[in-house]
């Protein structure tokens, strides 16, 4: 291990959701890590990016050494910023990784998720997300689905929601005894399509990220069911923790008003939802235009954005 990247890693990038759970943020998504303190066993939640391999290895050992392998992966959903390296890390540490079965088709190579949105609205990420992978990727070998009862293997305090809409086989956790509320991408804390938000970590609930969800009204439906939860403690694929009153309210008024708030007004998905089965994506509907909004412009302006954004983050945690 290279001398200070513990100390960059720790310095920056985590922080402390509620009691055993810790979460990692590499660049502008989140990953989870749950300790079973009765069985001394944890589990990670989502892999994030290709790159979070090392990070995600490094704030494992930090948090849990010796027993620094988890249990298991727990997948929300399968989108690329989730996934990254869970191939990388399924085969270095040779566990299991749990997904929904309406998952299975995007990470077995049978099926890539329907096209990326840039009609969405909200800001530049939505712009540049035809250049975003969308899969598949297969890792078939290591692939388990979750138990049909809700529990969830190695956490014995937590159960998982479906929460499909912003993908077919996306899964939100909680944990009651606090109401604990790990939400994936079902709702995020941030405007995720802002590159200004997202660079700022601006809290905000908001919707899914526009750019990515194909099923506006079955996401509707999955907020209203987290926000009938009640939760104390949000953590989201996205964006900072929120907890409190204030953060239900706004979950609340998300839930009570989701048209309004998170629905794109000329979105390709916005009238009619792509559709999936067990194998995957059946119908797609058409695009709004044949030609993305100022995609090559507003990528080139993100990508340079992000890029000196990183750099910036980069030259900071090696100050430290």
């Amino acid at each position: 291990m290279k001398s200070g990247t513990i100390k960059s890693v720790i310095d920056v990038n985590w922080f402390m959701v509620a009691p055993g759970i810790w979460g990692l943020r590499d660049a502008f998504v989140n990953m989870y890590f749950i300790h079973n303190a009765v069985d001394k066993k944890w589990v990670l939640v989502d892999a994030g990016l290709k790159r979070s391999a090392s990070k995600i290895k490094e704030l494992a050992e930090y948090l849990f050494w010796p027993e620094s392998t988890p249990a298991a992966i727990i997948l929300t959903h399968g989108h690329f910023d989730h996934v990254g390296s869970v191939l990388e890390l399924a085969k270095e540490w040779e566990v299991p990784v749990f997904a929904h079965l309406m998952e299975l088709p995007y990470l077995s190579g049978l099926s890539s998720y329907p096209p990326p949105d840039p009609w969405a609205g909200g800001g530049l990420m939505t712009v540049m997300s035809p250049v975003f992978p969308k899969g598949p990727i297969n890792i078939s070998d290591h692939i388990q689905l979750l138990p049909e009862d809700g529990s969830l293997p190695y956490l014995p305090d937590w159960r998982y929601i479906h929460t499909p809409g912003h993908s077919p086989g996306h899964i939100s956790l909680f944990r009651r005894r606090d109401r604990v509320l790990l939400a994936g991408d079902a709702f995020v804390t941030t405007r995720q399509e802002s590159v200004w938000s997202v660079m700022m970590q601006t809290k905000k609930i908001t919707g899914p990220p526009r750019y990515f969800t194909s099923d506006w009204k079955a996401a509707a439906k999955s907020v209203k069911t987290l926000a009938a939860l009640e939760p104390d403690i949000v953590a989201t694929g996205h964006g900072q923790p929120m907890k409190g009153e204030e953060m239900r309210k706004m979950l609340h008024n998300l839930a009570n008003n989701f048209k309004e708030i998170a629905v794109p007004a000329h979105g390709r998905y916005t009238r009619e939802a792509a559709v999936a089965d067990e194998g995957g994506v059946t119908y797609i509907p058409k695009p709004v235009s044949k030609v993305a909004p100022g995609v090559a412009v507003a990528a080139g302006v993100a990508v340079l954005a992000l890029t000196a954004w990183y750099v910036y983050k980069s030259r900071k945690a090696n100050s430290i």
